[in-house]
């Protein structure tokens, strides 16, 4: 057997998300089609993660086994890439490695970044890759809440009812906001996320931003670890899987 390890970009606006299910069109099935019929062989796909429907992704990372060994990965990835680019799915990069290696068990750094595109008018370039809002954000306290997130927390009111995650407990190692033109960028790294986690947080910095909360009131939700609690979270649109570090 062989294994390959690969690097994938792909919009998320037309797929349930990354996972296989029973109806619906996933990334993970559509890329592990293609591969199956250019390999004359079925194979299965394993990813770093889920990326929820509508999440896009500009470095998702994932490996899959093979009988036969692939003699030209530059060709193998061009004859992917013609398949694959049509349906706004790139493999960006693809490397032979030890069987031992798993894109999952073995990713030591997860990065997510959100747009928001904070003006008045609508986006039409970027139409279902941000998260418009109209109202201008404070970006200095949602910044100080942003801080209130590092380090190791119970994150149980950024949790979705249906995350099936052992534990609540995550250590958010890195968060930064930054704004370029119209766009806030919020940028979060941890070693793996509950389920709708930072399309959560998202959503509690942005009533933070609206002046809807205080700092006071942000910080104690966020401690409650009720659900309940939580602000709407940010839509799907905004969300992008950045990068995986091993």
């Amino acid at each position: 057997m062989h294994k390959y390890h690969f690097l994938v970009e792909y919009v998320g606006t037309n797929f349930i998300g990354w996972q296989t299910q029973k109806k619906g069109k996933s990334i993970q099935k559509t890329i592990q089609i293609v591969i199956s019929r250019i390999l004359k062989e079925k194979v299965k796909i394993i990813g770093s993660g889920r990326t929820d429907t509508g999440v896009h992704a500009i470095g998702q990372s994932a490996h899959f086994e093979c009988k036969k060994k692939i003699l030209n990965l530059s060709k193998f990835l061009n004859s992917i890439n013609f398949f694959l680019n049509k349906k706004y799915i790139s493999i960006l990069s693809i490397k032979k490695k030890k069987l031992s290696f798993h894109a999952r068990h073995q990713a030591k750094l997860r990065s997510y970044i959100y747009v928001i595109l904070n003006r008045s008018s609508p986006p039409s370039i970027y139409k279902n890759k941000v998260w418009h809002v109209k109202k201008k954000l404070d970006l200095k306290i949602m910044k100080k809440g942003a801080k209130k997130l590092l380090g190791n927390h119970d994150f149980s009111t950024f949790r979705a009812s249906n995350c099936y995650a052992k534990s609540p407990i995550k250590t958010l190692k890195k968060s930064y906001i930054q704004k370029k033109n119209d766009k806030i960028l919020i940028k979060f790294v941890s070693k793996s996320f509950l389920r709708n986690q930072v399309r959560s947080m998202v959503g509690c910095l942005k009533y933070l931003g609206e002046k809807k909360w205080s700092l006071k009131k942000f910080e104690k939700n966020f401690k409650s670890n009720k659900r309940s609690l939580c602000a709407p979270p940010a839509p799907a649109d905004g969300l992008y899987l950045e990068k995986v570090i091993y």
